[in-house]
């Protein structure tokens, strides 16, 4: 049983990371884009965000919206 809970630990680790990641590139990542780099459901996404990289990390993330596309977050400051 630890097993499992150590491989949990190393795969939300992974996955915070690959998150981090796509979150820090110049034009952010979609909920879509984070949906597949995770294997999330949406929900999971968006509280993630919000709980975990906003509130637990104290990361700024901004979000914008074009016409017709998905909204893409980025970190605030993140080049």
């Amino acid at each position: 049983m630890a097993k499992k809970a150590i491989k949990s630990k190393k795969q939300a680790a992974n996955k915070t990371q690959q998150i981090l990641g796509l979150l820090q590139r110049p034009n952010g990542a979609s909920i879509p884009e984070l949906i597949k780099a995770t294997e999330w459901q949406a929900h999971s996404v968006r509280g993630f965000l919000a709980g975990t990289v906003r509130k637990k990390m104290g990361l700024d993330i901004t979000s914008s919206r074009e016409d017709g596309k998905d909204r893409r977050y980025r970190i605030a400051g993140a080049q």
